[in-house]
């Protein structure tokens, strides 16, 4: 071999090498949209693209309400069907009474949401606009509140409904240096490491503020003995292909207690509460109705709960029917 040989041999080894580097820090790093959004007290991520191919059979159309009926005829745009990623920043408000309530929200869209129809539908709608970092952010007034919405991307749309701007223009600042693959919020730096591989949809830090209630978190009617503010780290994925669990996914919400000791004594707390969950009597119901119900009992039933020194874990799987009456 020649030297110009060996030495054009090392320039696209070393190209290769440095291309499959950057795929594996990729897959590594927090999805885009889940990067752009600014610092928070909780994430939800959802990425719609595995459900639609793994449910499609069963999705039924969503009835629309006339004025989103009317959103789409002026936009082109159905959410059900033209989305394909959420990412959402929770923001807790330090007055509960107010305009927000007790969380506020910033939020990263990505699917076939953008183009001259939304723009038009948005400009016809704003109170005011404002220009910022080469967007034009338009202000929706909406119940006591102010929407604010920007397309940044081909594919994307940032709105936050946070009292200042201070929460859309950093995911507008963060939008231009997206390409860093572990760029991102001081949440996701520290506990997306946390979510499990292949997880369609998941949650870290204080992800119980949508379903908070006088200082206890509500799910499914239920009253679970898990400060508000706690720490979790919450996933849905595919379960593993077996006969009994075709698909399935798996959900996995884990809790970071302060101490062991408090962890000791939530772990047993939960796993009472379940336990009564299990023996609760559920109306009969019929179509969608009886299938939530169905699958609630068996999301119940398959329910355990751990502990690792400061950690509790549940885990149950979430069967199909479940999901699809949703």
């Amino acid at each position: 071999m020649s030297r110009r040989t060996r030495r054009t041999f090392l320039i696209v080894a070393a190209i290769l090498l440095l291309l499959a580097l950057a795929v594996f820090l990729r897959s590594k790093a927090p999805p885009e949209a889940a990067r752009l959004l600014p610092e928070c007290d909780g994430i939800i991520y959802i990425d719609l693209r595995p459900v639609r191919a793994i449910f499609h059979h069963d999705l039924k159309p969503l009835a629309r309400a006339p004025d989103y009926q009317e959103f789409v005829d002026a936009t082109g745009i159905d959410w059900a069907r033209d989305v394909n990623q959420i990412a959402i920043g929770l923001h807790r408000m330090p007055d509960p009474t107010g305009p927000n309530g007790a969380v506020a929200y910033s939020m990263v869209i990505v699917g076939k949401i953008t183009g001259r129809r939304l723009n038009d539908w948005l400009t016809a709608h704003a109170g005011t606009r404002e220009t910022y970092s080469g967007h034009t952010i338009y202000s929706i007034p909406s119940e006591g509140r102010t929407v604010r919405v920007a397309q940044i991307g081909y594919d994307m749309v940032a709105i936050s409904n946070f009292p200042t701007t201070e929460k859309i223009h950093s995911i507008l600042d963060r939008h231009r240096s997206a390409a860093l693959p572990f760029a991102g919020s001081t949440l996701l730096e520290r506990h997306y490491h946390e979510v499990p591989l292949l997880s369609l949809a998941w949650g870290v830090g204080q992800i119980g503020l949508p379903f908070n209630d006088s200082g206890e978190i509500h799910v499914f009617g239920f009253g679970l003995p898990i400060e508000s503010d706690s720490t979790l780290i919450a996933s849905v994925a595919p379960a593993l292909p077996t006969p009994h669990a075709l698909g399935a996914l798996r959900l996995r919400v884990e809790d970071i207690a302060p101490t062991d000791s408090a962890a000791s004594t939530e772990a047993a707390s939960l796993a009472t509460l379940v336990t009564l969950a299990r023996n609760v009597s559920v109306p009969a119901g019929d179509g969608d109705s009886a299938k939530a119900k169905q699958g609630l009992k068996e999301l119940l039933d398959s329910a355990e709960v751990t502990q690792h020194n400061d950690h509790i874990i549940v885990t149950a799987t979430l069967p199909a029917s479940f999901f699809t009456s949703l």
